[in-house]
């Protein structure tokens, strides 16, 4: 079981721009795949973005597909989550764990952390 932490939220106007960064400890999160997950007030929890641990391949859910990116570092141990023009509906908490497979939006390995609080007004 690996420990991620998720941080970087806020509350941000429409149109504009977060980065979230998710950090764990260990050899075990650099050579995973991760993902983050967002979940919006009463609705389920839904796949945002996915990276592979070397090659770096990038999987995207239809949310924000043309607005994030998913840059990671694993010499920091650090997998970002940059939103970009941001829509109110983007506001939810957002989540990251491992993943065995960036195409596989249920096959996230860790237990959710508390997440960071996205809140886009209008």
């Amino acid at each position: 079981q690996v420990q991620v932490v998720e941080s970087g939220g806020g509350l941000v106007q429409a149109g504009g721009s977060l980065r979230l960064p998710c950090t764990a400890s260990g050899r075990a999160f650099s050579s995973s795949s991760v993902g983050w997950f967002r979940q919006a007030p009463g609705k389920e929890r839904e796949f945002v973005a996915a990276i592979t641990a070397i090659k770096k391949n990038t999987f995207y859910g239809d949310s924000m597909r043309d607005r994030s990116t998913i840059p990671r570092d694993n010499d920091d141990n650090t997998v970002d989550l940059q939103l970009n023009r941001l829509k109110p509906e983007g506001t939810a908490v957002y989540y990251c764990s491992r993943m065995a497979s960036i195409c596989n939006s249920g096959s996230y390995l860790d237990e959710w952390g508390q997440g960071t609080q996205v809140t886009v007004s209008s």
